[in-house]
This record gives C-alpha cells, structure tokens and sequence, in this order.
C-alpha cells in the first residue's frame, strides 16, 4: 500500500498528465472552432456574394410576412420597402405583390389613403389582381368614395363570376350609399310629373271611404254651367282627366275669402293627394297637417288626412310617425275600414304578417264590400301559412281567394294577387288565366302586362316573348316606372347593359319619393360600373351589347 506521500504524487502525476491532456483537447477543439468559423465566414461571404437583387428582395418581403403575422406592421412596412427598393422592374407580379403587402400593412394601421396608393400601384402593375383591388374597395369604402368603391367591388365580383359573398355584400353596401348620394342630389331639380290616368285611379280606389273622392264622383253640381272656380273648377278637371289642372284649382279655392269659401277642406286634402301623386311631400304634408289640426274639421277629412300622412311617413322612412298617424286615425275613427287596411299593408312591408292579418280582419269586418281590403286579406293570410307551414290555413286562403273572385268578378286586384299567389306556387297555367281574366276587366293596366311577362320568363323561360309582353305595357302606359324598372332588370340579365341603363333612367324620372330613386339608382349604377368594368377588364363580353 502506497504511502500517504506517494498517494499524493500519484494523484499529482496524474493531475498534471490530466491538465496536460486538458489543455491539448482544448488547444485543438478552439483550432477547429476557428477553421470552422472561418469557413462559415467565407460561405456566407459566398452566399452574399452569389444572391441576386430578386433573392434579396424576397427575403425582404419574407421577413416583412414574418412581422406583419407578429402585428409588427410599420417594421413590416420598413421591410416592404427594401424589397420594393431592391427587386428589379421586370419582376413586376412580385413587385405588385410587395405593394399589396404593404398596402395590408397600412390598412392595419387604418392609413387608408396609403392603402389606396399602394393597391393602385399594385394594379398597374396586374390589372386584375383580386386581393388589391377588394383591399383597396375597402379603403374607398372606409374614405366613402363610393364610385371608385363600386368599380372595385365590381371588378373582384366579375373577375371571380359573381362567387365572392363577401364582395357582394360590400357591393350592396356601396350601391345603397351611391343611391342615397345620387337620389338626394336628383330629388331637389326634380320636376313634378303627373303619373298615368291609371295609377291615379288605383290611388283612389284603394280608400273606400275618402268623403272628398266620393264628392268628386258625384254629378249633383252644375259642372259645366255658368263660371265654375276653385273646387268645383278642380272637380270637372278631375272628371274630365285634366289632372295637370287641379292643383291650381284647389289653391284658388283657399284663396277665396271665408264667404267665397265653401271647399276649403275637400280643397287641402284633394291638393294634398295631388301633391303626393306628383312628389312632392313637403306640401303634402302641409296641407295634410292643416287639416289635422283643424278643430272643427269633418272627422272622416281628418281620418283620411291621418292615412294619407302615414303613407308619406313611411315612404320618407320615417316609421314611427307613421305608426303613430295611424294609432290616431283609429281612435279618431274606429269604424272606418280605411285605417286598418293601409295599416295592415304597412305592417305586410314590416314583415309582421300575423299584425297584418289582425287589421286587415278588422277592415273587411268593417266593410266587407270593400273588394281591395277583402283580397288583401287573402294574400295575407297566404303569406302567414306559407310562413307558418300551416297546410290548413293555406286550403282556406286559396279557397277565399275563389269565393272573393266570385263575388267581386269585376275587381282586377283580386285576379292579380291570387296570380301572384298561383306563380309562387308554380301553378303557372292558371296564374296565366287568371292575369288574362284581370286584363279583359283592365285592359289599360301596365303592371297585368309585366306581371304577365315576368310569369313566362318563370315558367317558360321564353325572353324574347316576355320582354315583347313588357314593351307593350310601355306603349299602354309611358309613365309606369314599374315597366321600366322591370324591363332595365331583364335587359341586364339578358347582358343589354347599354339599354338597361337607359331604361332605369327612364323609371329615376317618374319616382316619387327619394327612396324609390335610391333603389332605382343602385340597379342604374350597378349596370353601369359593369359595363365600365367589363369594357376595361376584358372580361364578359356579353355584357358590353348595347341596344338591340
């Protein structure tokens, strides 16, 4: 056994030999370390050296995606730019794709005129590049440049065959704030325009119990005979269908004297109503609220006046004033059939079927000769089974259809509506005779015509026959905005995008209210902004006919 002394020189020696070994390893590993360093060194130096202006700008954008998915949007937009900077001008789809990227950088930092350039810059460099061209719809949308907007939304709606959903929401989003635009713009120069004998008619007829209408179709005084004036001037106009002179009548008849006077009110409210046939609703409602507010008014003059001011309140959206017009025209006249029957017309546009259904019950219990009240009853009681999948309820409406056919044989709304009902159904052969039967009654009636021709289309698929039946309703009636409105729609899927505007322009001169104008500038706008971009694109030619 070793000594304590010589345990300690062994331990020594082979410390010593230990450290020398050491030191060796260490020596040799720091030398490799070193050759490899300069190895990596010149290899990178090489890689440099070998890497194009392209590979260089790639990594840009590279490391631009990188940030952007890290939410580092303006050092994104830093290495955007050396990419832009770098990359040369024949790769110009990689440099539009930069521009894009960058664009998406700003739009996330809400730089919407940045975006805008960006994704402009980007199109001219690809003129149907998608992702630009609906980012930059967006920014345009955001900065409320509603035209631009549409043309870009247009152009990702084409270039995609009207597949994105998402384009075309934004697309009706844009078209309904152009429309409101355009509509606000058109309604302060528009001209007042007498409609068709026919819509005067039907305007008419829908209230049964209007005293001042029912004055006008009375022959007791000597129209004719000695020197009529004011109202009695304006009843042998209406008679006589001069109804471009009856609103001057009936101001001449305020401005007599009290003694001169005995028409006052039949003269506001007949004004009234031809003031709201021709637009023009602020007078309107003028003479409306007068007659509202008149004390000692005849209550049946102020119950209608209460109708006809609802009606002009809810095509001016203004849906609460309606309801309320109508909340005080029932306690003023609960028994009168006319406040519950253009309520529940209302309350059928607001979708509340079931309340619909309620008033217009109450209408017919009230006057159950009323023939337009007792139809509409039927279709709304339709419209609740259809709903409701109530099979029972819908046996019952189709047979009160027949039973109010039966005993109004003369009335042309019950053969339309129940042709209506019959179309929805598919049941295209009796819809047809039912529209037949309505135009031996109405032989000048636009709508039969349309209804008729949009009926062939469904069940035919016969275009030709059906806008040959439209254009007849134009001939009959010039001033049927629904013709035109209708024929500009069909013209549009038939890719007769020249003529269709034309023919929505012709409807946007015969609307009467601003949000009729809105919805017929948005069908005009849209058919523009596709012929516009069609013409640009290159794409569907179809689109670019003009008038046949």
């Amino acid at each position: 056994m070793p000594s304590n002394s010589l345990k300690w020189q062994i331990a020594l020696g082979l410390g010593a030999a230990g450290a020398v070994g050491l030191a060796y390893w260490y020596m040799r590993t720091s030398k490799n370390r070193s050759l490899e360093k300069v190895q990596e060194s010149a290899r990178i130096t090489s890689e440099e050296i070998s890497e194009t202006p392209f590979d260089e700008a790639q990594r840009y954008k590279s490391e631009g995606n990188e940030l952007f998915k890290r939410g580092k949007y303006d050092e994104a937009i830093s290495s955007y730019n050396k990419a832009i900077e770098i990359i040369p001008e024949e790769y110009k789809n990689d440099l539009a794709t930069y521009y894009q990227n960058r664009a998406a950088a700003y739009e996330q930092l809400k730089k919407w005129s940045s975006v805008i350039s960006d994704c402009t810059k980007a199109i001219e460099l690809n003129n149907r590049y998608e992702k630009a061209l609906y980012r930059r719809a967006r920014a345009e949308e955001m900065t409320k440049d509603w035209v631009n907007a549409l043309d870009d939304v247009t152009s990702v709606c084409l270039l995609q065959n009207f597949g994105n959903q998402n384009a075309l929401l934004m697309a009706d989003r844009v078209l309904k704030e152009l429309g409101k635009k355009n509509a606000a713009e058109a309604i302060k120069n528009r001209q007042p325009i007498i409609p068709s004998k026919n819509f005067i008619k039907t305007y008419f007829s829908s209230f049964s119990e209007d005293r001042v209408y029912k004055n006008l179709l009375e022959t007791t005084d000597p129209l004719g005979q000695g020197d009529l004036k004011g109202f009695l001037k304006a009843k042998l106009a209406f008679a006589t269908e001069k109804f471009e002179e009856v609103i001057t009548a009936c101001t001449e008849e305020l401005n007599l004297s009290e003694s001169e006077s005995s028409y006052k009110m039949e003269a506001l409210s007949l004004r009234a109503s031809f003031y709201f046939l021709t637009g023009q609703f602020k007078e309107a409602l003028e003479d409306l609220t007068t007659i509202i507010e008149t004390k000692d008014a005849d209550p049946l003059i102020q119950v209608n006046a209460l109708i006809k001011r609802a009606s002009i309140y809810m095509q001016t959206e203004k849906l609460q004033e309606c309801l309320d017009d109508f909340e005080s025209a029932a306690k003023i006249g609960p028994n009168v059939s006319d406040v519950f029957h253009h309520r529940g017309q209302v309350k059928l546009l607001m979708d509340k079927t079931d309340e619909a259904r309620s008033d217009f019950q109450k209408a017919v219990e009230l006057n159950p000769n009323f023939s337009v009240a007792v139809v509409q009853k039927c279709y709304s009681d339709y419209r609740q089974a259809m709903q409701t999948q109530d099979v029972s309820m819908l046996m019952q409406s189709m047979q009160d259809f027949r039973k109010a056919i039966e005993k109004f044989p003369n009335c042309p709304e019950t053969y339309i509506l129940f042709a209506q009902v019959k179309t929805e159904k598919q049941e295209f052969q009796e819809a047809e005779e039912l529209y037949q039967k309505a135009l031996k009654i109405d032989p000048v009636n636009a709508s039969i015509y349309v209804h008729r021709g949009l009926l062939l289309l469904q069940w035919k698929g016969e275009i030709e026959k059906a806008v040959e039946i439209m254009r007849e309703a134009v001939k009959i009636d010039d001033k049927s905005e629904f013709a035109y409105e209708t024929l500009g729609t069909v013209e549009v899927q038939r890719g007769n995008l020249v003529l269709a505007i034309e023919l929505f322009n012709k409807a946007i001169a015969l609307a009467r209210s601003e949000m009729e104008m809105v919805h017929l500038f948005s069908l005009r706008d849209a058919a523009a902004s596709q012929l516009k971009i069609a013409s640009r694109l290159g794409v569907g030619p179809d689109l670019l006919k003009g008038v046949s």
